[in-house]
């Protein structure tokens, strides 16, 4: 892995470590949301007098979490190109490229 920061990174003091730092963060706080989300939606299905078997609930469950979960490693994913220089060392090629 290159360890020489991008100028864009100079530029905002940061480091390749922090940008995965924060990554990791926002993935602990996504897996609190999703688990809280399922637990949230579990009670409500109960509370409404819906009849739970177990297999509903790992299903469901399982379900809201992944979803959740992918939606935040994606968003994150796009932050962690965007803040470290990725998306300004892919579109500077085809600016200098002229037709």
């Amino acid at each position: 892995m290159n360890s020489t920061p991008s100028p864009h990174e100079e530029a905002a003091g940061r480091t390749n470590s922090d940008h995965w730092r924060r990554f990791r963060r926002l993935m602990l706080l996504m897996t609190l949301v999703a688990l809280g989300t399922a637990g949230l939606a579990v009670w409500q299905m109960q509370a409404d007098g819906v009849p739970l078997r177990l297999h509903f609930m790992i299903a469901m469950g399982g379900g809201i979490v992944i979803a959740l979960l992918l939606a935040g490693a994606l968003m994150g994913l796009a932050f962690v190109s965007n803040r470290s220089g990725h998306d300004e060392a892919v579109a500077e090629p085809a600016e200098r490229e002229e037709f």
